[in-house]
């Protein structure tokens, strides 16, 4: 099995590290990049308007990462009186790691579904909701908060940029290396790689390898666009990842 790991830095070198330390051929193509969000600069007022038992969420590490040099820059500190959610376990630590703050967050998978599902979330009429994330992405956290009577707000916090490459040139490296197996972690990069790489070694390739994907949704994109061997991780991180590719015999495939 040689993998192909597709998520972006640093999480997917890392990834990729882990796996060459197990004695697995691991290559990393990471497909998007971040950025500083466009909304930055209005975070410290954003903050700032949240009172006692109102709601902040952040939706990633990289929210985290961002929001917080842009606070140490002005010299804020994450305010306290809202309650702080976070996606899941990694986004969350990453949150109190620079805020000391309590986070709240699902211990199942993550997803926003399966956030919207804490006790916290259920009577929040009246209240506001910040929501700190990146560009664009899916609206079900936002629409589910105000159809429960919350006024949300976002802040973009970085962007996602899509990272250019030759894709006959990349297609050729990678089917030379025998990957077999792909790494593919966001609905966004599943497209991008669809795309980049041309008709005939998409067809003599790229479809016939394997994908990990991280969520039931995006394994549905991956069967939609004509992947046959999908599999579902059982969460978005790094250690999931990993049990997705030793499960299945894949690891002695």
């Amino acid at each position: 099995m040689s993998i192909l790991v597709t998520r972006p830095s640093p999480a997917g070198d890392d990834l990729v590290a882990r796996l060459r330390a197990l004695g697995r051929e691991a290559w990393s193509l990471p497909l998007i990049e971040f950025s500083p969000g466009r909304e930055l600069a209005i975070l410290p007022g954003l903050l700032q308007s949240l009172g006692e038992g109102d709601l902040g969420f952040v939706l990633s590490q990289h929210a985290v990462e961002h929001a917080n040099a842009m606070l140490m820059r002005e010299n804020l500190r994450w305010p306290s009186a809202p309650a702080w959610f976070a996606i899941g376990r990694p986004t969350a630590l990453a949150l109190h790691k620079v805020s000391a703050l309590t986070i709240n967050y699902p211990r199942d998978r993550e997803i926003s579904e399966v956030l919207l599902q804490l006790p916290e979330l259920q009577a929040i009429e009246g209240k506001k909701a910040l929501i700190l994330r990146g560009n664009g992405g899916r609206e079900l956290l936002g629409d589910t908060l105000r159809a429960r009577g919350a006024q949300v707000t976002y802040c973009e916090c970085y962007q996602r940029c899509a990272r250019h490459y030759d894709g006959a040139e990349e297609a050729h490296r990678w089917r030379e290396r025998g990957v077999d197996t792909l790494v593919v972690t966001s609905g966004e990069m599943l497209t991008q790689l669809w795309t980049m790489i041309p008709q005939w070694y998409r067809d003599n390739w790229l479809l016939r390898c394997r994908m990990v994907v991280v969520s039931e949704r995006l394994a549905s994109q991956a069967r939609e666009s004509g992947w046959q061997d999908v599999r579902v991780a059982d969460n978005a991180d790094n250690d999931a990842l990993l049990r997705a590719l030793q499960q299945h015999e894949i690891w002695d495939e």
